[in-house]
């Protein structure tokens, strides 16, 4: 099988960028060991957070990192014997998230946030997928009242980016969602974002529109990626496939290709658990809930209601628990009366970050041919249109929309 680029990793990113490509003429062989959107892409929060203009930073202020270091937050945890090997990866985060490098990373993130709404409307549209869309944002919920007099305050810092929100009292809050409980005293309601039902099928539906229009989609394993001569090779369990492009977008997993070719990109993992959990009769939650001081989401899906965890710092390859959702829960059922839970084990989801929050997107430094697409955080579901439409301009030479020298994988020293 012979094709002009093959992309490795079929989640939204990966699904993206092979879209804009066949847009542009390429014919692309998108490969994956599983199906469309069963990987990371598969348990997120379903936000296309539009209003997500600064990146998650590490907390800079003592108190913040000695609440965390006690490690009893629901909103992060960490295992303490991975502790020592993630130290070095936290310590250049906590360096990244200095006032004047959060600015950079900000300023850089920026035109993909706000692209992200419209790519995605873009696709959606193509696909015919718009019942998975919700139009009505979200909203991010305080307990105390300095926790939200303090947000309310830093509102103005946002003033240029020219986001729409609400701010809502008690009473306010309540009459938008009155099914809920007291816990919550206020809340900010963003507008512009958009939420999805059901992350999984909208990614299964953007691959559903790539093969209708000629793409290939196969199963196979990324391990076996080969270079000979012009071509890049992968095997597939209908032959192998070459091409003379191959694009790497394979979130967590992508370490297992630039590792191997010689590649010092500080790829981190930050785990995270859902649930899904079934409504007791007359409750009801009409928008996705940032908890800001518990640190997980709840989010109405089509299965049920989502609670999406905040991040673990553990072994990406230990098993899920539920240590950090048994503490997130306890929190949740103080807002919403949730039924039961709906699936027999957490599912369990690795972030891909890097620390200066940005993610790697454009060409390998030392090989031809080889193209980068991966370390989106906890942005995958927003930037992944954008991202997929950025990276095809690089390869195929037109001019970018965004300025990609933020993006480049040689800001490693790679």
């Amino acid at each position: 099988m012979r094709f002009d680029t093959i992309i490795l990793g079929a989640g939204i990113i990966g699904v993206s960028t092979a879209l804009h490509l066949q847009a542009r003429g390429r014919s692309v062989c998108l490969v994956d060991r599983s199906e469309p959107g069963e990987g990371t892409s598969f348990g997120n929060a379903g936000l296309v957070e539009r209003s997500s203009v600064i990146p998650y930073s590490f907390p800079r202020r003592l108190s913040e990192v000695a609440k965390y270091a006690l490690n009893r937050s629901p909103a992060m945890r960490y295992d303490p014997l991975y502790l020592p090997r993630i130290a070095p990866w936290l310590f250049r985060y906590w360096r990244e998230s200095s006032p004047e490098r959060l600015a950079i990373a900000a300023k850089s993130m920026l035109p993909l946030v706000e692209a992200s709404v419209t790519e995605h409307d873009f696709l959606v549209e193509q696909a015919g997928c718009a019942d998975l869309i919700r139009a009505h944002g979200w909203i991010e919920t305080y307990r105390t009242q300095p926790a939200f007099e303090k947000a309310v305050s830093e509102l103005k810092e946002i003033e240029p980016y020219g986001l729409r929100f609400e701010v809502l009292d008690n009473a306010n809050f309540h009459k938008l969602e009155p099914g809920l409980g007291g816990a919550v005293l206020g809340g900010i309601h963003w507008l512009d974002p958009k939420t999805v039902t059901d992350p999984a099928a909208l990614v299964k539906a953007y691959a559903g529109l790539f093969e209708a229009r000629g793409g290939s989609f196969v199963k196979g394993d990324a391990a076996t990626l080969g270079h000979d001569r012009d071509l890049w090779m992968v095997e597939t369990a209908e032959g192998p496939a070459s091409a003379k492009e191959v694009a790497v977008a394979l979130g967590p997993q992508s370490s297992l290709i630039f590792q191997r070719l010689g590649y010092r990109i500080p790829l981190a993992i930050k785990r995270g658990h859902h649930m899904h959990y079934a409504l007791d009769e007359g409750a009801e939650l009409g928008h996705s809930l940032v908890d800001a001081e518990a640190g997980y989401v709840l989010s109405p899906m089509r299965r049920g209601i989502r609670l999406t965890t905040g991040i673990e710092f553990a072994p990406p390859a230990a098993p899920a628990n539920t240590i950090q959702l048994d503490r997130a829960e306890r929190f949740a059922r103080q807002i919403l009366t949730l039924g039961r839970r709906l699936d027999e084990k957490p599912w369990l989801g690795l972030r891909p970050c890097l620390p200066d929050m940005r993610p790697v997107i454009g060409a390998a430094p030392r090989h031809e041919g080889l193209w980068f697409n991966f370390g989106h955080a906890h942005h995958g579901l927003t930037l992944g249109p954008a991202s997929g439409r950025l990276l095809s301009e690089l390869m195929t030479g037109e001019k970018p929309f965004v300025d990609p020298a933020p993006y480049s994988a040689a800001r490693f020293g790679s």
